[in-house]
């Protein structure tokens, strides 16, 4: 694989696949930064698709993708209703506003970090708005989320803690140790409101048996402007396969994680190779081939020409790609502690390995409900694992 970032030819809109109700297809026509002409021209000619506004307004605020629907709408869209107008504009205002205090907590959240010389790497949020999408008021978020290293977590912490923030979650030092171990986040909350802030230490919890560490992150981290101010952030290539991990993790459940990979793809300067090197390493090559099928046929992305080679070399890709497409359209959900959800992830890992590493995690991996479920000693912590069995082993029954 190359580095060109060429597109391959496909046509810029998808036709309307089926079983995609009127309301969701047309989303899809308004989830894009840089429209081609076919794209604005459909939004332009709204009032022949006999639209349910409040059901696309509806969609657009489940999905994710409000800011851009509005900004593409009232700018592409001839004789809008005006209450329809009215309430896209002012819900992009305040989209606006809560980005901007988003933007600015980032900024002195960070310099914090940096006095404290600790490394920490902002992601998605402000930084994705901006760097991905070119604007940081055509993204919609709730928290900012910092990857840091497991060693750093008690000192950021206690920076944390300097500016006003609290742990969501009161843990015992001794539970703390040990969700450092299996889990991979910490929430924050603090007198603005809750879970304003993310630390994570891991891209997914260890039972997913994906062990792309943070600290290789990190290493490979650069900086982007954000407010005049220059803040760490992915390198290209890590964003593509995180902003794949965290979508395939959700199963491609909002249209906004489909967008990020798209505008993403779009606006970086990506080295394929790289890429295809350390999904291969990681055994994800099937999730970045579901994520790269679903930005083409949702959203009518032309794919550079590595990413549609690896959406070409399985074909599971499309036989997932094409039940996950319908759910989301459905915007149908899961519930993440099913039997159904494991075996949906079972199936997006390519290699028997990989599988059988991920069956055996879940199994004996204990999680934060279980440490709930049953109080223990630090010293009979490993008995965890038993309950953990059991109450696995419950739900699947």
């Amino acid at each position: 694989m190359s580095r060109s970032s060429a597109p391959s030819a496909v046509p810029s809109v998808p036709r309307r696949r089926e079983g995609f109700s009127k309301d969701f297809d047309f989303l899809c026509a308004c989830t894009g930064v840089e429209l081609a002409p076919e794209r604005s021209a459909r939004i332009a000619a709204w009032d022949e698709s006999g639209l349910d506004w409040s059901e696309l307004l509806r969609l657009a605020e489940h999905h994710g993708v409000l800011p851009l629907v509005a900004r593409n709408v009232t700018t592409h869209a001839r004789g809008l209703p005006p209450e329809v107008g009215q309430s896209l504009r002012s819900a992009f205002e305040a989209n606006v506003r809560r980005n901007l205090w988003f933007a600015s907590e980032l900024v002195r959240i960070a310099q914090h970090f940096e006095k404290s010389e600790l490394r920490a790497i902002p992601y998605k949020g402000p930084v994705l708005a901006e760097s991905a999408y070119g604007d940081v008021a055509l993204r919609n978020f709730g928290d900012l989320d910092f990857l840091i290293a497991t060693a750093d977590f008690e000192q950021a912490k206690q920076v944390l803690a300097e500016l006003g923030y609290r742990p969501s979650a009161e843990l015992s030092p001794a539970v703390e140790r040990l969700w450092l171990r299996y889990g991979y986040e910490r929430s924050f909350d603090s007198a603005a409101g809750k879970y304003l802030v993310e630390l994570q230490w891991g891209l997914l919890p260890y039972f997913y048996a994906v062990d792309l560490r943070v600290e290789e992150l990190l290493a490979r981290a650069g900086g982007a402007a954000l407010g005049g101010r220059e803040v760490g952030c992915l390198s290209p290539e890590d964003s593509v396969l995180v902003l794949c991990l965290h979508a395939g993790k959700h199963l491609w459940m909002r249209l906004i994680w489909v967008c990020d990979i798209a505008e993403t793809v779009r606006a970086q300067t990506v080295d394929w190779a790289l890429v295809g090197a350390r999904a291969s390493e990681l055994g994800i090559v099937r999730i970045l081939g579901v994520s790269f099928w679903l930005v083409r046929a949702l959203l009518g992305v032309s794919l550079p020409g590595p990413a549609q080679e690896i959406v070409d070399g399985d074909p599971e890709v499309q036989v997932l790609g094409e039940q996950f497409a319908a759910r989301l359209a459905r915007s149908a959900g899961y519930d993440f502690e099913s039997a159904e959800y494991f075996r949906w992830i079972l199936r997006l890992r390519e290699r028997r390995g990989d599988r059988w590493r991920y069956l055996w995690r879940l199994l004996w991996t204990p999680g934060a409900g279980d440490v709930a479920a049953v109080r223990l000693p630090e010293a009979l912590f490993p008995l965890y694992r038993a309950v953990r069995v059991v109450r696995l082993m419950r739900r699947l029954a």
